[in-house]
């Protein structure tokens, strides 16, 4: 049974990050052709703006990547909100939207590095109000003709924007976080929530325990919340070998080579599905 076959909807992160070259573009099109006839029904990439590693900007990726591809959905974990305009980014998502035809999943967080996202305008204090209202901002923009928006840092009246994404009445927005009231914040104003790939698989069966009280308590269907989880993977018959890779990718991209072995699973195949199957 292929993955085309799998109840459970099955994402891959797309390569974006250039540790031992340069940038390799052919890579990343056989990548992606491959992954969506292998019957991913998502691929993935991630915001890294500043830092020593190659790492693509991600909505100029995934419109490159849209372009080559057909069916699979095309998501972001996630875009930090405190670091862009929401009214540009309402404009490059719904553009975005449209030319991969309705694929486009948005996730959105808060993000935990408010020094550096500074020197990006980010504000200086009331950082969830700020991202709840570039938020309202940016749903406002995708699904009203005239939209008003009054608040603590943006004012528009009547300001029109189109097109409007392809769907209705916008793109999924799913936000990240792991602290208890950035969880509850996901159940109450967005439409589903990513457990990060910093996460033990203990740490997200707690996570979704709040997401799922959360739920009840406002009287919302689990139907219409997504969960998800990043997981990283290495597979490969010598485990020891599987490991070292995953410590050579941490400390490049996390700063830390030791966080991959808390997190990831890697080894055989035959090892490594029943730890997935924990997640489900």
């Amino acid at each position: 049974m292929g993955l085309k076959d799998q109840s459970i909807p099955s994402g891959i992160s797309v390569p974006q990050t250039f540790i031992d070259g340069p940038v390799d573009m052919g890579l990343i099109k056989d990548f992606v052709i491959a992954a969506e006839d292998l019957g991913y029904q998502g691929l993935w990439v991630q915001e890294k703006i500043i830092g020593e590693i190659s790492s693509l900007e991600p909505i100029n990726l995934l419109s490159y990547i849209s372009a080559m591809t057909s069916t699979a959905e095309l998501g972001v974990a996630v875009l930090i909100g405190s670091t862009r305009n929401p009214i540009l980014l309402a404009k490059e998502l719904a553009t975005l939207d449209q030319m991969s035809n309705g694929r486009l999943i948005l996730g959105y967080a808060l993000g935990g590095n408010p020094k550096n996202y500074r020197l990006m305008d980010g504000p200086d204090s009331k950082r969830v109000r700020h991202f709840i209202e570039s938020l309202h901002a940016i749903k406002a923009l995708w699904t009203e003709d005239s939209p008003n928006i009054q608040g603590d840092f943006w004012n528009f009246d009547g300001l029109p924007m189109y097109p409007k994404p392809v769907q209705n009445p916008h793109p999924p927005i799913w936000f990240g976080g792991r602290h208890p009231n950035a969880l509850k914040r996901a159940v109450r104003y967005a439409d589903g929530w990513m457990g990060a790939g910093s996460t033990t698989s203990d740490q997200f069966i707690e996570h979704v325990k709040i997401i799922r009280s959360e739920l009840n308590r406002l009287n919302r269907s689990s139907d219409d919340f997504k969960i998800s989880k990043r997981v990283y993977v290495a597979v490969d018959d010598n485990k020891s070998r599987a490991e070292d890779r995953l410590r050579t990718w941490f400390k490049a991209n996390y700063g830390n080579s030791d966080l991959g072995s808390q997190v990831s699973v890697w080894g055989p195949s035959d090892e490594i599905v029943p730890e997935l199957q924990r997640l489900i």
